[in-house]
């Protein structure tokens, strides 16, 4: 039987506002455990929330980006439940009637683009942390995340594999750092991703059981656990067994998903309106003012780039993985240089350096000013594009400018015809075997010429002269 996989993803993006949702208190990463909780995080009697007005901004501020509907008036409720780094007994979060309805995300994979969909966006206030670690025979609690302002991200259960909710996942975060709500830092757990995933025959409409796989913090271990839970549950249904609704946790040890609960329902958690917050009404002026502070977004700036400068689909997807990126591309483009050029650069020997040294593009050595002075050498046929690698290694070392470069390692290449012709000639008369072989048919007798005359010249020659002249003489 043939499996169709279907997955929608919960997204948690901790926004960055200084305080928290409803108190005071910082949100730095890293403090010293229960350094920052304050009366209200602990929910000591008789404190009161007060609403983080930048927390709602940037909520705004993503539901504009998404196309979705901002909710003029929404309202918070109490999500009951009892754990031990929840104080209160309670999480206030959204239900109902949440802050952002609707939208859409394109993603683009290797199948093409698509299009998915999301149900909703609410806030909502992060629970404490529990630490096994450290404590023989118990937990410890650190209060600290107690009250960090999210916004949970719903998508409809749109996608159909690992690759896609990959895809999903990896356009969301471009888009929350993008936007400048979220810094994206999985690692901190700035952005955690909660995979819905059942299995359904081919070609049946209703959906299948499905299993909710917690906390992902990394883009590998979604895919992996994601294309493990798919198997398991086939292999289950095949046996003649049928999926249980619940709660697992991914292992990346072992690459596998394991139960931890039986899943909840909405009603299991006992929602009701929260008594100590009114309902939040957003003016249409803030959401106007917030709209027309949008920069332009990455799905707008795939499509120009496509549109105006002739760029792949594929390479605009990710020339606008960062905001960041897209400057730096956009910038060696509005220096002269050909905008496949500069994209072939950007994403090769540019996204090569940066992964090896470990870099975000901000704090590239070679800045996009100095790679469009390489660019412009290979363009004016100062040096071919071999040597240009050369050059680039050198400016990432510091070693200057690449004018410079080429001058002191004289780099330069040969482009007088009848130098080239001299050698050209002498590799003809060193390698008549290679000549026989090209005039019998072998390509690849030709390309080994073009190298033997390269390697004299240490690779400075031009090589579409090297070709044209090569090709004349071995035809005449």
């Amino acid at each position: 039987m043939k499996w169709e996989t279907v997955i929608g993803l919960e997204v948690h993006a901790q926004l960055s506002t200084r305080a928290k949702i409803f108190s005071g208190a910082p949100t730095a990463f890293g403090a010293a455990p229960n350094t920052q909780a304050c009366a209200v995080d602990i929910a000591l009697p008789g404190v009161l929330p007060v609403l983080n007005r930048g927390a709602v901004e940037r909520a705004i501020r993503f539901g504009l980006a998404i196309g979705a509907t901002v909710n003029r008036t929404s309202i918070f409720a109490r999500k009951n439940y009892f754990y031990p780094d929840l104080p209160k007994g309670y999480q206030i979060s959204q239900y109902e009637r949440p802050i952002v309805e609707g939208g859409a995300i394109r993603i683009v994979t290797g199948a093409g683009e698509k299009t998915i969909r999301l149900t909703r966006a609410h806030l909502e206030e992060d629970a404490g942390k529990s630490l096994h670690e450290d404590f023989h025979g118990m937990s410890g609690i650190d209060l600290n995340r107690a009250g960090t302002p999210l916004l949970e991200i719903v998508s409809e259960p749109d996608m159909r594999s690992a690759e896609e909710a990959v895809a999903y996942a990896r356009a969301l975060h471009t888009l929350v750092r993008w936007i400048d709500i979220c810094d994206g830092n999985m690692q901190e757990g700035s952005f955690r991703c909660d995979a819905n995933v059942s299995v359904r025959p081919a070609g049946v409409a209703a959906l299948g059981t499905r299993c909710e796989i917690k906390n992902l913090n990394s883009f590998r271990f979604l895919e992996r656990a994601i294309e493990h839970e798919v198997r398991r549950q086939i292999a289950v249904i095949e046996d003649g067994g049928r999926i249980v609704q619940e709660t697992r946790l991914y292992d990346p040890d072992r690459d596998e998903t394991r139960s931890m609960r039986s899943k909840e329902e909405a009603h299991d958690y006992r929602y009701f309106p929260d008594p100590d917050l009114l309902p939040l009404v957003v003016p249409a002026a803030w959401i106007e003012r917030v709209r027309a502070e949008l920069p332009e977004l990455p799905e707008a700036k795939r499509d120009r780039y496509v549109r105006e400068w002739g760029v792949t689909a594929y390479d605009a997807a990710t020339l606008t993985q960062s905001r960041e990126m897209a400057g730096y591309f956009e910038d060696v483009v509005a220096a002269g240089v050909e905008a496949k050029l500069a994209a072939n650069w950007v994403m090769g020997e540019l996204a090569a350096a940066l992964n090896r040294s470990g870099l975000e593009i901000g704090a590239s050595p070679v800045a996009s000013g100095a790679l469009a002075g390489l660019l412009a050498r290979i363009r004016d046929n100062t040096i071919s594009g071999k040597i240009a690698k050369e050059v680039f290694d050198a400016m990432w070392a510091g070693e200057g400018t690449a004018d410079e470069i080429i001058e002191r390692r004289g780099l330069r290449q040969i482009t007088d015809a009848a130098a080239i012709e001299k050698l050209v000639d002498e590799v003809l008369a060193a390698n008549p075997k290679s000549v026989e072989e090209y005039r019998a048919g072998k390509e690849k007798a030709f390309n080994a010429l073009v190298g033997q005359v390269m390697k004299a010249t240490k690779g400075k020659a031009n090589p579409a002269a090297v070709n044209e002249l090569l090709k004349r003489k071995l035809s005449g």
